[in-house]
């Protein structure tokens, strides 16, 4: 199948007019100028497919109320299409196991072993291909077995390092979690810094705990080659320690200082496409766009809104010193290259045909969704021509 007459998103730059070749699931073959008897997709944008290493969707798919479960079936194939149709073509569903979490029931240790099971299971019937992103609390070591056995298994793709301790991290600044809490849960100022304490208490452990802790879930991460990242970075020391452990991907660095520790470590920088798209944190810390500004901005992860991760790309591409193709290795290149997915993440002959057809105008729509060389995701704009030949 030729996609033709396209422009085309390179790794190095974009082709106004050009045609790609796709077979046997791969980029055979991209020319300049428009082929005969390709699919026409004049007037639109080709990028390569968005993958995302920090999905927090899955959730809100199995339990979209609290306390209202769905099957655990519907929930992966209802994500599974929302990221096909935003041009997601791998996703790393992070999950968590926190069972005193707000989420309660659906971030507890069973629960949480359960879907991603589930998730492998159906992992070859799914439209986009999905890895799971383990998120290991570090104020709840109960949890390192599970994740030891997971990951022995080879159920896990990335592990994330995370503590949501009020006081430090993502909720370094106390009143305004209190606000938050108290906002979101119609809560009193006062019933809600009571919240904040018990969550301080409950997550206080010993130093040396700590560290043993970190040291046991990093050895494991080594022994299988599983890549780690930190989260929500704040201080240049933590980054430090972080990095002695083998960290390859800082994400959600909360300051400035962080982002830019973790850059001279060789530690890329995620933040989330919202936060980009918005042009600032929803929780008040550093903006995706200063971060990207400066230099330190190498990932984008879709966080809890996939469909952000167009219109940020071409949000950063206005102001990226490459234009788009440099706003389009956020989404792609650069995550396929920290996570070793070496056959993934460029226009380029040979790597995978994951590519997503948009059309730019406003906001950015995404048209169509290619992944593995198959048409997942089509809005119509294209025709049956597109399906037949697929």
């Amino acid at each position: 199948m030729w996609l033709s007459d396209v422009r085309t998103v390179l790794p190095d730059g974009v082709l106004e007019r050009a045609s790609v070749r796709i077979e046997e699931g791969l980029i055979k073959e991209v020319v300049e100028g428009p082929v005969r008897g390709g699919v026409t997709c004049k007037g639109l944008l080709l990028l390569p497919g968005f993958i995302d290493m920090h999905g927090d969707m899955i959730e809100r798919d199995i339990e979209p109320r609290p306390r209202v479960h769905m099957p655990i079936e519907l929930g992966l194939r209802d994500l599974d299409r929302n990221l096909a149709g935003c041009g997601i073509t791998t996703a790393y569903a992070a999950l968590s196991f926190s069972p005193s979490s707000t989420y309660g029931h659906v971030r507890s240790y069973e629960h949480t072993c359960l879907v991603i099971r589930e998730l492998r299971r159906m992992r070859n019937r799914l439209l986009v291909d999905h890895k799971v992103h383990a998120r290991f609390e570090l104020t709840f070591p109960n949890a390192l077995q599970v994740i030891n056995d997971l990951i022995a298994e080879g159920n896990v793709d990335l592990v994330s390092l995370n503590d949501h301790t009020p006081g430090q991290g993502q909720y370094r600044d106390i009143e305004r979690l209190v606000d938050s809490i108290a906002a979101h849960k119609g809560l009193s100022q006062a019933e809600a810094a009571q919240t904040v304490a018990r969550r301080i208490e409950e997550a206080s452990r010993p130093e040396h705990q700590l560290a043993a802790t970190l040291s046991a879930i990093a050895l494991t991460c080594r022994a299988h080659k599983v890549a780690m990242a930190s989260h929500d970075d704040d201080t240049p020391r933590k980054v430090e320690m972080m990095a002695a452990l083998g960290v390859v991907i800082s994400e959600f660095p909360v300051t400035l200082e962080a982002a830019d520790a973790a850059r001279s470590r060789g530690l890329r920088t995620a933040m989330g496409a919202p936060n980009a798209l918005r042009g600032e944190s929803y929780s008040g810390n550093l903006s995706a766009r200063q971060a990207h500004r400066e230099g330190l901005l190498d990932i984008l992860a879709a966080d809890y809104h996939p469909s952000a991760m167009l219109p940020a790309v071409l949000e950063l591409a206005r102001i990226d010193p490459l234009g788009l193709a440099g706003a389009a290795r956020l989404a792609s290149a650069n995550t396929a290259k920290a996570l070793g997915l070496d056959d993934r993440g460029e226009i380029v002959p040979g790597k995978r045909a994951d590519l997503v057809l948009a059309d730019d105008r406003g906001i950015g729509h995404v048209i169509a969704t290619i992944s593995g060389g198959r048409l997942v995701y089509s809005n119509g704009r294209l025709g049956s021509a597109t399906a037949n030949a697929a």
